[in-house]
Order: structure tokens, then C-alpha cells, then sequence
């Protein structure tokens, strides 16, 4: 293309001066329509741009340049303007294409704390229905339109059109070899944060300060975590990649480092503001409830360090790359605090009215459901947990803390111990409980339902039992079966009593035989001792079905054959005499059918029912 004539140059650029003339406020030269206009100005713009360069400059060629100048920011600006609001980018279809199912369960609701384990869940599981979605960290993309290309994670998409692009660039490099780079930067950030940030408000993504999130409660939080890990994952690998990638396109090789200078003008500020959030989780103030959304946090941002180093490489965006792993290391230090936090909690949770019927404590739910959990996210804290829990010898002086040989565990990873450390506090505690308990039967019960319920959680996870080990599982079954030996033993042993042979025979003279009196004694002091542990201990609960069959089938096994053996040797000496019915009260059968009302944590009425009557 042949050069203008200075002259030609100057009446061009002097035509389209919107400070002199209607036509040229009114219209704008790069719109497509007339493609010969915007060629012939860039035109009229080099030809002033090179007679800069000559000895001799004239004001009037000052003049025109910087007019020149004004209005292809003007331009500059309606292009950026009117392509950024007619773009079809939909930051909300985009979070759908990042997002995957999640994969693990939810923590107990944040009321449940150990601290309160009488809000804990009742459920022999955490509620389904009150899972929130989490993110899969597979960071795998689907494969999308022409428009997409997809480099490992990021899915960087066109923001403006090529031709739009094409008039952009070619402003830039007139604006940028006349010195005014400050001024398309400004322009070209205002206008693309502008629109990053419409993105932002589309995705949910608040302006909130550090201060801000730390004021809000926990439950709100909970929900905006799990909005923000959605959001995080388009921000960096489709936002923040597209915008890169446009700045890219527009000023790459214009200047030195033209590129990445507009690239931070445009996202330094919304980066700042997503990153804040979760740095004001992971320093926010530790306990317990918060483990499990920490540790979604810590997988999410683990996930996106790779994209984030890719999208912030530059010298000019470490700030950006080193506040993220900054983060991801604060979160990694915030779950380890919890944890031990959390066997501390379970350790002094202080509650001490005993539940009625010896069922099962609420904080042994909320402990076993929350360690179930903890195994759920194994691979992220067999990572985090790098040491062993300070216990063992070094503890046992101390009558507060249980004692527990770590060389029982060296097989064992240090997140295995620290769950079979919560399960051994956690015993402790409940063996502090069991001693409210003023009837020592019940107080075996007590335990003895409590470590069933431990044991039954460990062997329904596979995840849970393959970290406890099948060796420790042993010991709580034994220790379970040895809380049902001493309760059978506080319980029966003085009713089984009244059943010997023992003081019943008497001698003398010519004969020898047995003593009615005593015997209606026995029988008296069997009835009543049976109608007590019978009225007293319907009431008391086994919740496990198989539990509480096996112990009375237990109990059954004793007491039933002892009275046949004793009704069969003695009834006929009773019988003989008056009202035998007022002290062989029951038959072998009612004794069976009474069992039946054992541990089924309901009232019985005063009187045994008998088949007789």
C-alpha cells in the first residue's frame, strides 16, 4: 500500500477529531461497515508517525498525532466495549463442563461437635440427603466446540472475535510505538476487568474480605466453600486462561511484556479477591466441623496448582502464584491443628449424666461417623499426617490421659494410629461415663453396647477397617464380650444363687429331708430378685437387634435350665402343702417369655405375666 501524503495524513486524522466535529462523536470508525475507513486511518496514523521521526516537526503534526492518539483510545475502548457485552461466554454453562460428582460423604452437621454430642446424629449413618456436591480432583476436561482448545486442565475459550482482535492489535502497536502505553493498558484493563468481574457475580463469587468471611458463621461458610470450589475451577482454567490467552493475542510481540502487564491490570484484583476467601478459611479460628470442608478446600486448591502455575507464570504474577501456595500450605497446617484438636475434644468432652437404659452415647456416634469420614478422605491426610500421636509411655504418669504402646502400630501409617488413638481416647472417655452409672450392671452394659457399636462401624467400612487393622478389631471385640461376661456376672450370679441346693436338706434323728420353710424362702427371695432385674431391665436398651438376641440366648442358657433343674428336684414338696401358687409363681415358660422383654427400653407392667392365668 502506497504511503499518504503528510498533508492527506493530518486532513484524515483531523476529520475524525470528536472534539471538532459532530459527525466524528457520533460515529465510530471500526465497526466493520466500512472497512476502507479504518484502514485508511491506521494509515493516516503511520504516515504522522513517521514524519515524527524526521529533524523538523511542526506543531501542527504534534496536533494531529495526539489527536490521532485520543481517538484510537476512543476506538480501542468501543471495540473492547461493545464485543465484551455481546459475547456469548457463559461463565455459569462452563461450570457445569468442571464439574464432577463428588465422591466423598459429608461431616456430621457443624452443631454436632463433640463438645455437643447430644445434637449428634442419631442415625447409624451421616444423612445422605444432606451430602453437599464436592469436586472430583481428576482435573480431566471434556472435549468442546472449535472455540475450545484444551491444554491438560484449562479450557481457554474465544473472548472476542477475530477480527476484532485483529483491529485491536493493530491499535495497540500505533498507541504503544507512540508512548502511549500507560493509556491502553488502563483502557484495555478497565474494560476486561470489568467484564471478568460480571463473570465473578454470574458465578457467585462475593467481594468479601478476609475480615468478612471470618465473621460469618460456619454455616453459611459451609455452603459458600462449596460454591467457591465450583467457581475457583472456572475462574483460573477458563476466566483467568481465556484472558490470558486474549491479552496474548493482542499484544504479544508488541512491547516487552505488554501482554503480561495487561493480563495482571485485568485479573490481579478479582484473583486477589478469590484467593481471599480461602485464605481467611484456612487461617480462621480451628474445630472440629471444619475438617472436612477444609480438607475439600486443600483437594480443590491442590488440584488447580498446576493450572494456576501455568496461567500465573510470569515474574510479574508470583504474587499471585505464591499467596495460592501459601494457602494450600496454611489449609494442610489448619487440618493437622483440627485433628489434634478434635482427639482432644473427644478426650475431655466433659458430659456426665448417664444416658438412660446404658445405650449408645451420643459422642460415640458422633466419633465413629466422624472418623468414617476421616477414612473417606485417607489419601489427602496419609499426606498431610506425616507424625504419629504424641501418646504412649511419655503419657503414662498421667491418670487423665490413656496409655497406649505406639510400637503395637509401627506397621501402621501415622493417620492409622491417630484413628486408633480417637477410638482408644474415646474408650477412655466412655469408661469414665460408665462409672455414673449407680447399678454396675447397667454400667457393663453400658460399655458393652457403646464398643459394639465401635466395632459394628469399623467392620461396615472397608476403608476404616483396612486403618484399624483386623488385630486391634480383636481387642475391641474382646473387649465388648468382656463387658457382656461382667454384666451377665453382676446381674445373675445372686439370682442363680437362690438355685443351689445348698441350706435346703435337713438331718436328724431317723430321717433327713428337705426343709419346706427354706424352700419357700428360695423361691420368695427367686421370684422377687427376678421380678426386679426383670422390671428394672426391661427398660434398659440394646439398639442392635443381633446384640440384644445373643445376650438373652445367653442369659436364657443359664437361668433356664438352673430353674427346670430346680423346679423339677423341689416343686412336689411344695405342692403338698397350702397356696404352693404363692411361691412356685412361674413356670419354666414364663421365665422364657420374660426374657423376651429384656433390653427393649420399654416398661413392663408390675407383674410377670403368666401363661396360667
Amino acid at each position: 500500500m502506497e504511503s499518504l501524503p503528510l498533508e492527506t495524513a493530518e486532513k484524515i486524522i483531523l476529520r475524525w477529531d470528536s472534539t471538532a466535529s459532530e459527525e466524528a462523536r457520533e460515529k465510530m470508525i471500526f465497526t466493520g461497515e466500512h472497512r476502507e475507513d479504518a484502514d485508511l486511518y491506521l494509515q493516516a496514523v503511520d504516515e504522522i508517525q513517521r514524519s515524527l521521526s524526521s529533524v523538523a516537526v511542526s506543531e501542527k503534526v504534534n496536533s494531529a498525532i495526539q489527536i490521532a492518539m485520543a481517538r484510537l483510545e476512543d476506538e480501542f475502548r468501543n471495540i473492547l466495549i461493545s464485543h465484551t457485552n455481546n459475547a456469548s461466554f457463559d461463565p455459569t454453562t462452563e461450570e457445569e463442563s468442571h464439574h464432577h460428582p463428588h465422591h466423598h460423604q459429608d461431616p456430621p452437621s457443624s452443631s454436632s461437635s463433640p463438645m455437643h454430642p447430644h445434637n449428634a446424629d442419631d442415625g447409624e449413618e451421616v444423612d445422605k440427603t444432606s451430602l453437599l456436591l464436592r469436586f472430583d480432583s481428576d482435573g480431566a476436561a471434556s472435549s468442546a466446540a472449535s472455540s475450545y482448545r484444551s491444554i491438560s486442565s484449562i479450557r481457554e475459550v474465544d473472548l472476542l472475535p477475530s477480527d476484532a482482535v485483529y483491529d485491536l492489535r493493530c491499535i495497540a502497536e500505533r498507541m504503544v510505538s507512540s508512548g502511549y502505553l500507560r493509556e491502553c493498558i488502563q483502557v484495555y484493563g478497565s474494560v476486561r476487568k470489568s467484564s471478568v468481574d460480571a463473570s465473578f457475580r454470574k458465578l457467585g463469587v462475593e467481594k468479601l474480605s478476609i475480615g468478612d468471611v471470618q465473621r460469618l458463621e460456619w454455616e453459611q461458610l459451609e455452603n459458600k466453600i462449596r460454591r467457591w470450589i465450583r467457581a475457583a475451577k472456572v475462574c483460573v482454567r477458563t476466566i483467568f486462561a481465556s484472558e490470558k490467552k486474549l491479552c496474548e493475542q493482542i499484544f504479544d510481540g508488541v512491547g516487552t511484556a505488554i501482554d503480561d502487564a495487561c493480563f495482571m491490570e485485568t485479573v490481579k484484583g478479582p484473583a486477589i479477591q478469590l484467593f481471599n476467601f480461602a485464605e481467611a478459611i484456612s487461617i480462621s479460628r480451628r474445630s472440629p466441623e471444619k475438617l472436612f470442608k477444609i480438607l475439600d478446600l486443600h483437594d480443590a486448591l491442590t488440584d488447580l496448582m498446576p493450572d494456576i502455575d501455568v496461567v500465573f507464570d510470569s515474574k510479574s504474577s508470583e504474587s499471585i502464584r505464591v499467596q495460592a501456595a501459601e494457602i494450600l500450605s496454611r489449609l494442610g497446617e489448619a487440618a493437622r491443628g483440627i485433628l489434634s484438636e478434635f482427639e482432644n475434644a473427644v478426650l475431655r468432652e466433659p458430659s456426665r449424666v448417664p444416658v438412660p437404659g446404658g445405650t449408645i452415647h451420643p459422642l460415640t456416634r458422633y466419633v465413629m461417623n466422624y472418623i468414617s469420614l476421616i477414612s473417606d478422605y485417607k489419601v489427602t491426610l496419609n499426606e498431610l499426617i506425616v507424625s504419629k500421636p504424641s501418646t504412649g509411655s511419655r503419657y503414662s504418669g498421667d491418670p487423665g490421659i490413656p496409655d497406649m504402646d505406639l510400637g503395637e502400630f509401627e506397621d501402621k501409617t501415622p493417620l492409622d494410629v491417630h484413628l486408633i488413638w480417637i477410638i482408644v481416647i474415646l474408650q477412655f472417655n466412655l469408661d469414665g461415663k460408665s462409672k455414673h452409672y449407680k447399678d454396675a450392671s447397667l454400667a457393663h452394659l453400658f460399655v458393652m453396647n457403646n464398643v459394639h457399636y465401635i466395632v459394628q462401624k469399623v467392620r461396615g467400612s472397608p476403608e476404616l477397617r483396612e486403618m484399624i487393622g483386623d488385630d486391634y478389631l480383636k481387642k475391641l471385640t474382646g473387649k465388648f464380650r468382656q463387658a457382656a461376661t461382667s454384666y451377665q456376672r453382676a446381674t445373675w450370679v445372686r439370682v442363680l444363687y437362690c438355685l443351689r441346693d445348698e441350706g435346703l436338706h435337713v438331718s436328724g434323728g431317723f430321717s433327713s429331708g428337705v426343709s419346706k420353710s427354706a424352700l419357700r424362702e428360695r423361691f420368695k427371695a427367686f421370684n422377687g430378685m427376678f421380678e426386679e432385674v426383670h422390671r428394672t431391665q426391661a427398660v434398659w436398651l440394646i439398639p442392635d437387634s443381633q446384640l440384644r438376641e445373643e445376650l438373652r440366648i445367653s442369659i436364657s442358657e443359664k437361668l433356664i435350665p438352673a430353674y427346670r433343674s430346680f423346679l423339677g428336684r423341689f416343686r412336689s414338696h411344695l405342692e403338698s402343702g397350702r397356696h404352693p401358687e404363692n411361691y412356685i409363681k412361674y413356670s419354666v415358660e414364663d421365665l422364657e417369655d420374660a426374657v423376651l422383654d429384656f433390653f427393649e427400653g420399654i416398661p413392663v407392667s408390675q407383674h410377670l405375666r403368666r401363661r396360667s392365668e
